[in-house]
């Protein structure tokens, strides 16, 4: 019987170590030459440093049996080409599901194991994420050719967390530009400009801090390329210039602290706000609160909320949903309508 593993090693992959801070790899006899000569490699301090370290050296899994061969491959293949800021995430999803399912045989796994999975989880929210990524992980096995068919696909009915309904009303809007600046240029004159332009194109926060208007500002109007989607879809959207999207650029690019940056939302040292190593914009969400802290202490606005309501406004306040759907970048209206589409639907009675 194999030795049991210590509990901060369960749920990584097989031959692996959690070992003073960091993660290492117990290398087969006579492979050392692979690795560096060793017996005990070292894979580094974070989790998804040492799927990258170990990827690279590592023959893909071209035969998995197991679901915890699968879900190798697809933190080796997969997990990489997700947006940077959900890969540590991923990675912890992953390590969960190999505890629970990595030893069992891929043709195994029934609905009423994924039911069983959820219903003793913790975390509900927690746990629906990593059935959906082990649900794509079976997509890929199907892809890949391990199997025939995926065994539990659209058998499964896991209750979700309702939408999020906050809607900002207009006035709330009024309130947030009136507040008052304490400097000519900076943060509340930034995020009031950075406002406007996205009541008025309903773009996602990644895409208006990666706004570049030497390259994106056309004679026709502001072009994008969906950050989030680019590689999948590849669907451009162009927001034709009319007065008030042309003012909303004159804001924003008189309150950046430095005018020859490239970016039009820029640090003070004319840096992108975006961090594209981490998926994070950290210095933005602070000035963000910031802002938010002011309008709830020196406004009538006393409920907050956040830019991806700011995002719903916009596609709330849209003539109708096809509009809503074109303004947000969206290839299906269902999901506009479903989570972006806040207002109350109004009816005539019948006379």
């Amino acid at each position: 019987m194999p030795k049991k593993r210590n509990s901060e090693n369960v749920g990584l992959p097989t031959r692996w170590r959690f070992v003073h801070g960091a993660y290492y790899y117990q290398v087969p006899p006579g492979h050392e030459k692979s690795w560096n000569g060793k017996k005990l490699f070292r894979l580094g301090k974070k989790l998804s440093d040492a799927y990258r370290n170990w990827a690279s050296r590592l023959e893909v899994l071209e035969n998995a049996k197991l679901v915890g061969e699968l879900l190798d491959r697809y933190a080796l293949q997969v997990v990489p080409e997700k947006a940077v800021s959900t890969h540590a995430n991923c990675l912890k999803y992953v390590k969960n599901l190999r505890s629970a399912f990595g030893k069992m045989n891929l043709e195994e796994i029934e609905p009423k194991d994924i039911y069983s999975y959820v219903d003793r989880s913790p975390g509900k929210t927690t746990a629906r994420r990593e059935i959906a990524l082990l649900s794509h992980a079976y997509t890929k096995a199907v892809e890949w050719g391990y199997l025939a068919r995926h065994p539990f696909k659209g058998q499964v009915r896991l209750p979700g967390k309702a939408p999020r309904d906050r809607y900002v009303e207009d006035w709330e809007i009024a309130e947030c530009l009136s507040l008052d600046s304490r400097r000519r240029k900076g943060s509340v004159k930034v995020i009031q400009a950075y406002i406007r332009l996205k009541l008025l194109t309903g773009m996602s926060r990644g895409d208006m801090l990666r706004l570049q208007p030497a390259k994106q500002f056309l004679d026709e109007g502001i072009a994008i390329k969906r950050h989030k989607v680019a590689n999948v879809t590849g669907k451009q959207t162009i927001y034709l210039w009319t007065p008030e999207l042309r003012e909303a650029v004159k804001m924003a690019l008189d309150a950046r602290p430095v005018h020859i940056s490239p970016w039009l939302f820029c640090t003070k040292r004319g840096q992108c706000y975006f961090n594209e190593e981490t998926g994070e914009a950290s210095g933005w969400n602070s000035m963000w609160q910031r802002f938010m802290e002011r309008v709830l202490t020196e406004t009538k606005v006393i409920e907050r909320f956040t830019e991806h309501d700011l995002r719903a406004k916009a596609g709330s306040d849209a003539a109708d949903l096809e509009h809503a759907r074109a303004l947000l970048s969206h290839t299906d209206s269902r999901i506009t309508n479903r989570v972006y589409r806040r207002k109350p639907e109004k009816v005539t009675p019948i006379r």
